[in-house]
């Protein structure tokens, strides 16, 4: 049997090595933090050992967005929960697209992209994923297109949208 099964003479290997359930009320806020926006970390290497992932999550409070920035070689992934989020990107944030609830938002390495809470009121609530525990965010001075493009979420598969 190959070495990272656990054999009869090893049953309880997996019990402290295995699965690690991360409960809502143990996130952890000792994370980087962006005014307006609270991230709270459940899955990195400090809490559960990941070596290639980080997942939490983030409220963007009402209004709020972030500046331009791009996290170096990591690909993100984007979770609405509640509310409305607005994405600009591009080398001028030329291009914009919102996503509700239900919706999950992808961000290729290196794409310049702002995140922004499309309501004036609500808080909007996401979970987000990176493909590496490293906290990389690379601010950016770019002076924003105005008005950015609309562009429709669509792939090779769903050409229409």
């Amino acid at each position: 049997m190959p070495a990272d099964h656990a054999t009869p003479a090893e049953p309880a290997r997996w019990r402290h090595d295995g699965v690690r359930v991360v409960g809502a009320d143990q996130l952890d806020a000792n994370t980087a933090q962006t005014p307006g926006m609270d991230r709270k970390a459940a899955i990195n290497f400090a809490r559960v050992g990941a070596q290639k992932l980080w997942a939490g999550t983030v409220h963007i409070h009402a209004g709020a967005k972030t500046g331009a920035h791009h996290h170096g070689a990591l690909e993100s992934v984007i979770y609405v929960v509640k509310g409305r989020a607005r994405m600009r990107w591009g080398e001028a944030l030329e291009y914009t697209a919102e996503a509700g609830p239900g919706d999950f938002i992808y961000v290729p390495p290196f794409v310049p992209h702002q995140e922004i809470n499309a309501s004036p009121t609500e808080v909007l609530e996401c979970v987000l994923v990176r493909s590496d525990g490293e906290a990389v965010a690379v601010n950016l001075d770019i002076a924003p297109a105005e008005p950015p493009e609309a562009v429709r979420w669509i792939d090779p598969t769903h050409p229409n949208g």
